[in-house]
């Protein structure tokens, strides 16, 4: 429990450090993790019954090889393919704004320092040292926010294009 109050107290100095432009980051975080959790499970839970039904369904078929059966075969494919990527350009936005959002928090963060400069002048370093932490810190968490959803959406889309390709090479047209 004590580990848990310090671990809390340091993100709240962390995010009073950066600005409140860590609370959109951290918003932006939460939702791409989200969305790439329930892209993982739908993949690993939900889509090979997916997968095994269609593949019952064209194994159970008596015409495969006609041109309307190759049409049917690429329509479940298509529609197997629309399922499986499903909210993967959402998570790759998501991904791409986390920079920018930091980005926001640098100009925010540079406006405090040049509000500051113009009260005080740029005798106090240790008013302006604010501002720069808040200038560089949003920028940092939007950068490792966006490394860590790149990384996995690759995972992903590799995933996702493999089963594709596998269930189109477990429906044989002959």
């Amino acid at each position: 429990m004590h580990s848990l109050i310090e671990l809390w107290e340091s993100v709240r100095d962390f995010i009073a450090t950066g600005g409140d432009v860590l609370y959109i980051v951290a918003l932006v975080l939460f939702i791409m993790w989200i969305l790439i959790i329930e892209r993982f499970w739908f993949i690993s839970r939900e889509y090979p019954a997916m997968r095994d039904k269609i593949i019952a369904d064209w194994n159970a078929r008596t015409d495969t090889t006609s041109w309307y059966a190759h049409k049917i075969r690429e329509a479940w494919v298509s529609q197997a393919s629309t399922q499986l990527n499903e909210r993967i350009n959402v998570i790759k936005t998501l991904v791409a704004v986390c920079p920018m959002v930091g980005l926001l928090g640098t100009v925010t963060g540079m406006i405090a320092v040049f509000e500051i400069m113009a009260l005080v002048g740029t005798g106090n370093p240790r008013l302006m040292a604010s501002g720069i932490s808040m200038a560089t810190i949003p920028t940092m968490a939007g950068m490792v926010a966006a490394l860590s959803g790149v990384f996995v959406t690759s995972k992903l889309e590799a995933k996702v294009k493999a089963a594709v390709h596998e269930l189109a090479d477990s429906m044989p047209h002959h």
